[in-house]
This record gives C-alpha cells, structure tokens and sequence, in this order.
C-alpha cells in the first residue's frame, strides 16, 4: 500500500476547477508587469515554447484536454467563453454554444468521442475478461462514466460538453480530500505495522526498538524554523535564496512575474507548490532515516491549501495579481501566526486508529475464511480428480481386457498345398463336390443301376481314389449308398 501512496502523492499536479480553468489557462494572456531592470537582470530573448499543462489527475484527462484544444481553435467558441460569467459556465450556459462552432471542430469532436467511448469499452472487456464474466452489457456499464453521453456514441452534442464541464469541476473539487485521506490511511498502515512489528520482539529487543523511534521523532522534529506559507518572511526567503535578489528589494509584481512560470497572469496550484521547496526542504531530507517523502508532500498540500484559502477570494483555485497584492498588503501577511507542521498535527485520532485496526482484523479473518474455503474445494477438487483417475484405469483395463480377448480367438485350420495354392482341406473337397453338383444336377438323384454297371463304376474309381489317398486327400465315395457317404466323409477328414 505504502508504494501504491508514495507514487500518487509524490507527484505534484495542479487540480484546477474544472473545464472552464483549464480553457481560461489556455486563453487567457499574461498580465503585462512593471519591471525595475536596475534590481532585475532583463533575461536573454528566447523562443517561447507553450508550457505544458499539468496533468489533472483525472482518469479522462487525456479526452478533457484534447476536447480543450479543438474549442479554443473556435473564434466564437473563445470569445463567448471570455465573456461568461463562471456561475453561468457551470450552470451549462456555455455548454449551449458549441451549436455555433465550425463544422472542422464539431468533426474532430465527434471523433475524440467515438475514441473515448472505444476506450472505455476496451476497459471494461478487459475488466470482464479478468473477473471471467461472459456476458458484457456495456451500456449498463459505460453509465458508471458520467463526464459524457453514453447513449449517443457517435456524435459529440450540447450534453456532453456540459456533461464534461460538470464533472471534470465536482472531481477536481474532491480530488485533494481523497488524497488527505489517502495519506491517513497509509499512515495508520505504517503505524499499525509497527506495533505489530513490536509484538514479534522479546522485551529487551522492544524496548530498543521503542527507544530508537522516539529517537527519529526527535530527530526530525529538529528542524530550523518554517515560514507561515504565502508571508512575506517565506517568500522573501524565496526571492534571496531562489532568484538571488536582495530581501531588502522584495516587490510583489515584480515576484509575480518571476513565478508565474506559464506567463499567463496566474498562479495555479503547481505554481504555489512550488513557493513551498525552501521550507520543505528544512523539514524533509531524502537521505534521512527519520525524513518521510510521502509525509513531505502531505505538508506541501497542506501549505498550497492554505495560501488558496487566504488569497484565492474567488475560490476559482487560482491566484490572480490582484489577489496577490491585495494579501500582501494584510495583517498576515506582513505578521502571520507560526507554523505547524505534520509531526505537530497528527493525521489522525485514536478512535480513527482504532476502527482502522478493527477493519484490518475483519479483512484477515475474510481472508483467513476464504483461505480456508479454497482449501477445502482444492481437497474436494483432489478427490474428484482421484475418483477420475480410477474410473479412467478401469476404462482402460477393460479396454486391455478386450483386446486379449480379441488376440485369444481360434487360429484357422491348417491349409494344405495342391499344386501351389493354399486351400483348406474340407473347404476344398465341399467346394469340389458342390460345383460337381451344380454341373451334373441329374446326379442328385441317382436312378438305380444293374449290378454288373455298379461293378464296372467301382472298379473304376478304385484307382482314382487310390490317387487321391497317396496325395493325402479325401476318396470318393460313389460307390456308397446315400445315406452312409456322410458317416464315410466324416470318417476320411478323422484320417
């Protein structure tokens, strides 16, 4: 959590107000300042570069800026803009005059649109395919993004710029109250880590432990004297150290000038953070175990909030010339109360400790719970695993079992040779005596015959069945009465 915070927070932005501020920072011209050029060195002419505008922190800052860029293009779009009262802008007067600008802008508009919307769209897949969901409704989920229409993806209209405007303006408003919340969280965190750090530790290792903390706290409490933020004595100490001038010289125009860095007749909130490097710099040292840079700027939002407070009467969140001289010419400007910083001032209160410690209990014991549920679906999950892989051994032993029985069937009968060519020994004289059927069918019924022809008949076939007995084959049985050929048949294939 600790880095999460120190990479938000380590960054110095400027939050403007909205829409409107960030145009009007666009627009508006440098408010010309009298210069004495005998206490100021006039700097060498260079080529002017527009600077770069601070990043909002916003997570459409990207579309708000390009939506910016392509409105300030329109000459009428500029010129009602210079001429609406901020009330009217936020009320979404000003919204109701992008009817009037070019066809090129209202083109470009409707296309940085369409990208936002692909881009959110994209977002949510993303979001969708982690958490493993199938069912993507995104109109259900592009409505959770107020700043444009989601109904009308294609073409950017009146509700969408006044969409834009209004809530680019209440995010930006609550953007420094959850960054002081954040940073109370993450010190409760650090704190809650290092009781729980002392409960790991025997008596003597403790009390070293504590001994060595109070020391820290001591060490950086010892600090030269902070400057009230915005005094004269603070920025005074800026105009010596930073700009090299003589205190005794300090003008207020003439500071104004020299750190209004964007020449454009304010200072924005990056601007005024900027005032405040000497005085962190006498509490906070990057190289210092005591010295927490996370802390360090907690106190440069804690200075740039203040000075808005005292100076910025319009509470636009930014500090016009007028503004500015009309609090150097104040009480606390010239006389201001004293200072104190984040170790005078702690983050948070007991109670708050309290509860924060009792919701990081109730967030272990879920998780022990849901540590424990997991555990008892993997051993679920083993177990069925263990019943798949018995059922998918006897599938595969049944398996083995059919095909021993398959190679386990009765080998056919021996074949003979006759003449070269395998044939099995009945088949050959069945298909011999079958094809002698069917071409002498008036055999199939033998008509009785003289004793003296059935002589003649087995004296000659006598020599053919001695052939066929010498070749091993089965003898003819012409001269067996029907009946008894089938006993004699059965008796040769014995043989």
């Amino acid at each position: 959590m600790g880095s999460r915070v120190s990479i938000r927070m380590c960054c110095s932005r400027a939050f403007l107000t909205g829409w409107v501020l960030l145009v009007q920072m666009l627009c508006l011209d440098a408010v010309p300042i009298g210069i004495d050029k005998t206490k100021v060195k006039e700097p060498e002419i260079k080529t002017e570069e527009v600077p770069a505008s601070a990043d909002t922190g916003l997570h459409y800052d990207r579309y708000l800026r390009e939506v910016i860029d392509f409105l300030e293009k329109d000459q009428h779009f500029r010129e009602k803009l210079h001429n609406t009262d901020m009330e009217d802008i936020k009320q979404g007067k000003l919204a109701k005059e992008l009817d009037f600008v070019s066809h090129h802008v209202r083109t470009k508009l409707d296309e940085l649109k369409r990208q936002e919307v692909n881009r959110l769209r994209t977002l949510i897949k993303a979001k969708q395919d982690l958490e493993g969901d199938i069912a993507v409704d995104h109109q259900a989920l592009l409505k959770q993004f107020e700043y444009l229409n989601h109904m009308n993806p294609h073409t950017f209209e009146v509700e969408d710029l006044d969409r834009l405007i209004k809530s680019a303006t209440k995010d930006l408003e609550n953007f420094d109250k959850e960054r002081h919340e954040e940073f109370k969280r993450y010190e409760m965190m650090k704190e809650h880590d290092r009781r729980e750090h002392l409960k790991t530790l025997n008596e003597e290792e403790r009390r070293k432990e504590e001994e060595h903390y109070e020391e820290m706290k001591k060490k950086h409490a010892d600090h030269p004297k902070v400057n009230h933020p915005g005094s004269q004595n603070q920025l005074k100490e800026v105009w010596e150290e930073a700009d090299g001038l003589d205190p005794e010289d300090f003008d207020p125009k003439t500071f104004f000038n020299l750190h209004d860095t964007n020449g454009d007749g304010f200072f924005d909130e990056q601007e005024l953070e900027a005032l405040f490097t000497k005085e962190l710099e006498k509490i906070y040292d990057p190289t210092n175990e005591e010295d927490d840079m996370v802390e360090m700027e907690e106190e440069r939002l804690r200075m740039r909030e203040h000075v808005m407070n005292e100076v910025d009467t319009n509470k636009d969140r930014l500090v016009s010339l007028d503004e500015f001289l009309v609090a150097t010419k104040k009480k606390e400007f010239l006389e201001p109360d004293s200072w104190e910083t984040l170790e005078q001032n702690q983050a948070y209160t007991d109670e708050e400790m309290r509860e924060f410690e009792e919701h990081l209990a109730q967030q272990e014991h879920d998780l022990n719970q849901k540590a424990v549920d997991l555990q008892k679906q993997r051993e679920e999950l083993e177990r069925q695993q263990k019943e798949l892989n018995a059922q998918k051994m006897e599938l595969q032993q049944a398996v083995e079992h059919m095909e021993r029985l398959k190679s386990q069937k009765v080998d056919p009968p021996p074949e003979v040779q006759v003449e070269g060519n395998p044939v099995p020994e009945t088949q050959s004289v069945d298909d011999q005596l079958h094809f002698e059927k069917e071409a002498h069918p008036q055999e199939n019924h033998p008509v009785p015959q003289a004793p003296q022809e059935h002589q003649q008949q087995q004296q000659h076939h006598e020599p053919q069945n001695k052939d066929l007995a010498q070749q091993g084959l089965p003898q003819t049985h012409h001269n067996i009465p029907p009946g008894h050929q089938e006993a004699a048949q059965g008796q040769n294939n014995q043989l």
